[in-house]
């Protein structure tokens, strides 16, 4: 029988989000492919440094310890590395004791067009070209954005808590409204437009499925915790908007269309993000403007959405390497 992928929500990620490539990379950059390639090889027993997405892939997959019979998520190891310098990579996962045993090696290549025979709701990467490739094919992928990693132990404080923050325009809605605000950077047209079409839901942005399976999953802990009163719950889910008042409307309107709600969710009106965010403390937070991501800063780990009216731009292209060489995922 088949491996029931469709039935499961899978996140794929790349070696350069879930683990500190800095020292290979900087080999790459200064050396090129033939040295990269030996120093992985050289390498493959030296365990990596945790990434940024790291603290966020092992409290997902902690999800299923809660789930067993289910196992409803699952990630993937999407990488342009050869099966052969990935070695490095496995080894690392398979240190830290995380549950992925699916992998996918392109060799050079970027991996992002295989995210749909994975199912993947999500593409975690540091790779920017590839972020933006997979969302111009109407595809989910968030750029993971240098930050200090601060991985909680499952024991601690928090326990194996999952706490997931996402902007609202941009990242879980498409940016038909931020359209209409960057046309003339006109608050009152953006809220006059808002109010005209308060019933109107809006259509899903490139991180809605993500948003809804993850807001869907929070039944299977309402179920649990009708089954066991002390059972406690591990996911937390926040939509952090610059929206405010009347414009929130139009958010409620949409969430209740698609049947999902978030736990928090804070309209700021303008208000620095990292207010909130340094209170709520996300394991990740969604944008799709890196201004609010830059506000944050500390630990936080950011998620740069290309997407939309806001990102609106030619590529960078990382220096000295061309266009789909870089050999990293």
């Amino acid at each position: 029988m088949a491996y029931p992928i469709e039935n499961k929500l899978v996140i794929g990620i790349a070696s350069s989000a879930l683990f500190d490539l800095t020292e290979s990379h900087r080999v790459y950059l200064e050396q090129g492919a033939e040295a990269y390639r030996k120093y992985q090889e050289q390498h493959h027993d030296s365990v990596l440094g945790k990434g940024v997405a790291f603290p966020f892939i092992r409290r997902f997959l902690g999800i299923n310890q809660h789930f067993a019979r289910q196992a409803p998520v699952e990630v993937v190891l999407l990488s342009r590395n050869s099966p052969e310098t990935g070695l490095r990579v496995m080894r690392s996962i398979a240190h830290y004791g995380l549950d992925i045993s699916r992998a996918c090696f392109v060799t050079g290549q970027s991996p992002y067009t295989y995210l749909p025979a994975f199912n993947a709701a999500l593409f975690l990467s540091a790779n920017e070209e590839d972020v933006r490739m997979a969302l111009e094919a109407g595809l989910p992928a968030g750029l993971v954005l240098p930050s200090r990693t601060a991985d909680e132990e499952p024991d601690g404080g928090d326990g194996a808590e999952l706490r997931v923050a996402f902007d609202f325009d941009g990242v879980i809605a498409d940016d038909e409204s931020e359209t209409v605000f960057k046309r003339n950077n006109d608050v009152a047209e953006f809220h006059a437009h808002e109010r005209t079409h308060v019933a109107v839901p809006h259509q899903p942005g490139p991180l809605a499925d993500l948003f809804q399976k993850l807001a869907r999953m929070q039944r299977l802990e309402e179920r649990a915790l009708r089954r066991d009163p002390a059972y406690r719950k591990i996911l937390r889910i926040a939509i952090i908007t610059a929206r405010n008042a009347p414009s929130h409307e139009r958010v409620v309107t949409t969430l209740k269309s698609w049947g999902v709600s978030a736990n928090e969710t804070f309209f700021l009106g303008g208000m620095d993000k990292a207010r909130v965010l340094r209170i709520f403390k996300p394991h990740i937070f969604f944008d799709d403007q890196l201004s609010h991501l830059k506000s944050a800063g500390g630990t936080i780990p950011m998620v740069h959405v290309p997407f939309g009216v806001a990102n609106r731009r030619a590529p960078a292209k990382p220096k000295g390497a061309e266009p789909g060489s870089d050999p990293r995922v």
